[in-house]
């Protein structure tokens, strides 16, 4: 079983700043890219940032505007996520998320990476709260 471990999260003042990390562990898994969600209660998951392995592309929502920075390493799976001048509506959990190498997708390498549901493997969440 593929775990994602989530850490980084916590309390932090509007313009301040956070490092989200997230591992994956257990049985060994090969992935295609990993991002990041997030999640108010009342509302569907969001997406926050994403990269794809093969080329390391990242794309990011649109209400990043430049804040925050997506990283990571496709030989540990690992992922993680800069976040820089947080507003208190950055307020969420946060989830990592991975997609296998062996789904296949109707793009080739390249899959909908804003999309919940095109993820196969998910953290348990790590909450960022930010205070005025």
């Amino acid at each position: 079983q593929v775990q994602l471990i989530e850490s980084g999260g916590g309390l932090v003042q509007a313009g301040g700043s956070l490092r989200l990390s997230c591992a994956a562990s257990g049985r060994t898994v090969s992935t295609r890219g990993m991002g990041w969600f997030r999640q108010v209660p009342g509302k569907e998951r969001e997406f926050v940032a994403g990269i794809i392995w093969s080329d390391g592309n990242t794309y990011y929502g649109d209400f990043v505007k430049g804040r925050f920075t997506i990283s990571g390493d496709n030989a540990k799976n690992t992922v993680h996520l800069q976040m820089n001048s947080l507003k208190p509506e950055d307020t969420a959990v946060y989830y990592c998320a991975a997609r296998a190498l062996s789904r296949k997708s109707a793009f080739g390498t390249y899959y909908p990476i804003s999309v919940a549901n095109e993820y196969d493997y998910w953290g348990q969440g790590t909450q960022v709260t930010v205070s005025l």
